[in-house]
């Protein structure tokens, strides 16, 4: 077995103070809401629990420090259900059940418009668990019987073997720590207890979200066993492109045709918004791919602080056909005008 100051990574002469900033630490990066589906994780986080609840009680971290060391070493000998009894599931007479484990963590996704991810929306999310056998209730036995005493450990949950100079606690490998035993299993669902069913929640959209957004709906997962807690559902959003706008985080990038008379002259175009048309005024000489900030008129940020903005991104159209008309104009154009958009080549002598 590993040492519990070990487990946390500390030195035997570490603080209580630096014990529970040690445990804080690695309980957030191995806690199973960080890693779902990852039993290794799990198991680690088990483990770190299991040392915080003796070193980080004053009293249970003498009694470690006096005896503890005796059985890392093999100096001595005791019966570590006894001593750590809390620590393992036990009780001050050896009796153990099975703890209660969290159930599992499950993901569903929710496709939404382009309109629904900025205005929000109310949503239902059907999703699959397993729930009690309609047949057995949730037993596992056959109808008409119930799980009996288990005759291996005799309802204790867990068995003990003799390791040399101490006794080490572990669960019943024919009961597998529950303390009872099916003897004639239920037909529906094999004696497992439970059937998959099909659950539809109610979700909230908040405005603003993005595609990949992650929602969580605590305890509504796989159910817990041995009275253990749910898991948690994520609902992960898939947010359809809009055809117009492009999103940068908060903000709103669209691309605003003019004329190049509009951007030579300046003009006032209607531009769409998420909540309708706005006028924006283009400034004179503005410039192909000039952007036109208007504030406050991007998606809504999901912290609740506001909106983004809306940055139009003028793009000058040069037309492909012209009227006589407009060709006499733009040759008179370019006999008065006096731009010269190569001058740099000319002052380089290329």
């Amino acid at each position: 077995m590993k040492d519990l100051y070990e487990t946390l990574g500390v030195p035997r002469t570490a603080s209580q103070d630096e014990i529970k900033k040690a445990y804080r630490k690695l309980a957030r990066k191995c806690h199973p809401d960080k890693n779902p589906g990852d039993d290794a994780a799990e198991e680690r986080f088990k483990e770190v629990q299991g040392a915080y609840d003796v070193l980080g009680d004053a009293k249970k971290r003498q009694e470690y420090d006096q005896v503890g060391s005796r059985l890392f070493t093999g100096a001595g000998g005791f019966d570590l259900s006894d001593l750590f009894g809390g620590l393992f599931g036990g009780t001050a007479g050896g009796e153990r059940r099975q703890q209660g484990r969290r159930g599992h963590d499950i993901e569903a996704t929710v496709n939404l418009s382009f309109e629904d991810s900025l205005h929000g929306a109310a949503v239902k999310v059907p999703v699959e668990v397993t729930g009690p056998c309609s047949a057995c209730k949730g037993t596992g036995a056959e109808a008409g019987t119930q799980p009996v005493v288990c005759p291996e450990c005799r309802g204790r949950g867990v068995v003990s073997q003799s390791q040399g100079l101490f006794a080490l606690s572990q669960p019943c490998p024919r009961c597998r720590g529950n303390g009872t035993v099916v003897e004639r299993p239920c037909r529906a669902c094999g004696g497992t207890a439970g059937e998959r069913q099909t659950k539809r929640y109610q979700v909230r959209i908040a405005p603003g979200v993005r595609d990949g957004t992650r929602i969580r709906l605590a305890a509504k997962g796989e159910p817990g066993w041995a009275g253990g807690p749910a898991g948690d559902l994520y609902v992960v959003t898939r947010v359809a492109p809009s055809p117009i706008f492009e999103r940068r985080g908060a903000d709103l990038v669209i691309d605003v045709p003019i004329t190049y008379s509009e951007a030579a002259l300046g003009a006032t175009v209607d531009v769409p918004t998420p909540d309708g048309k706005i006028s924006l005024k283009v400034p004179a000489g503005s410039q192909d791919g000039k952007l036109l900030r208007v504030r406050g008129k991007g998606a809504p940020k999901l912290n609740g602080s506001g909106r983004g903005d809306l940055l139009a991104r003028l793009r000058v159209t040069v037309p492909t056909k012209l009227t006589k008309a407009e060709r006499e104009a733009i040759e008179n154009l370019q006999k008065v005008s006096r731009e010269n958009p190569r001058e740099s080549f000319a002052r380089s002598g290329a």
